[in-house]
């Protein structure tokens, strides 16, 4: 008995040890391919919704007794209820940038609600990022329980018709997270080069169309595993569409980024919006 007890434990901190590594990896990944990008927005990222909006900050969500702000925006003419899409941030937090990205959503006719993995704090620098996205890796219940809330005050609180999810780069993987979470309650799933599961195990339940957007260039999300990912989808029979843009890199939507591809990120946000109109309205 001693003898299986210490092989069952000796596995457990095999694996445990294992995914750390492959978190640091990735983690190391996205700081090469974000090294020289700054959080800042520009012009390009002030892309304006189709029509008004209206945004504010709301507590949709309480960690350890603490409110967790996020930011809801919807069409300026239109309370409620509507379909509703969780924005999830990219490494950076919820910045300026991603509240823009809310915007847009609110103005294709969308509740569209930022959230806040980071506990209100918002990176700078790469370097900031890194730090902030290994602490969030390093406590995924966590994580997992302010997506959970997220679903909750967009389908209960504002009795949403349909529920979304859509992330870059660490919302990305995100967003398949909370797919993941809620295989046949979320409606649509959108992946902005996030990291991926490829177990046909873990994918199997799920229920809702999917749409991936990738960079053929990207280091960080190597097109090997996208691949692999939509042939494990594609064999399970799952509604995918997965896009790989040739000459485009990691973080290619991102405007504030060095590695902005302005033709694949336009391409990609009317894919988006398509994708959400038939599958959300």
């Amino acid at each position: 008995m001693r003898v299986l007890i210490f092989i069952l434990f000796a596995a457990l901190a095999t694996a445990a040890a294992a995914d750390e590594a492959s978190d640091r990896d990735y983690a190391l990944r996205m700081a090469e391919a974000h090294a020289s990008d700054k959080a800042v927005s520009n012009e390009a990222s002030k892309t304006r919704p189709a029509r008004a909006v209206t945004g504010k900050a709301v507590a949709y969500a309480s960690i350890n007794g603490k409110a967790v702000e996020g930011y809801l925006a919807h069409p300026a003419d239109q309370e409620g209820p509507l379909p509703a899409i969780i924005v999830i941030q990219e490494w950076w937090g919820l910045n300026d940038n991603i509240r823009a990205m809310a915007d847009r959503f609110a103005g294709e006719g969308y509740a569209a609600l930022a959230v806040d993995l980071y506990n209100g704090q918002v990176a700078t620098d790469s370097q900031g990022a890194r730090t902030l996205m290994r602490e969030a890796m390093a406590n995924p219940d966590t994580v997992e329980d302010n997506l959970r809330q997220a679903y909750a005050y967009l389908s209960d609180t504002l009795a949403a018709p349909s529920v979304g999810t859509v992330g870059w780069c660490f919302g990305g993987g995100w967003s398949l997270g909370t797919a993941l979470m809620f295989p046949d309650q979320i409606d649509a799933t959108v992946i902005y080069y996030g990291r991926l599961v490829t177990d046909p195990e873990q994918l199997e339940p799920l229920q809702m169309p999917i749409l991936g957007l990738f960079g053929a260039e990207d280091q960080g999300i190597p097109v090997e595993s996208v691949r692999e990912f939509e042939n494990a989808l594609n064999e399970l029979g799952k509604d995918a569409t997965i896009v790989v843009y040739d000459g485009a890199n990691h973080a290619f939507a991102n405007p504030t980024g060095t590695r902005y591809n302005a033709e694949a990120a336009a391409d990609a946000w009317e894919k988006t919006t398509a994708f959400f109109a038939k599958n959300l309205h």
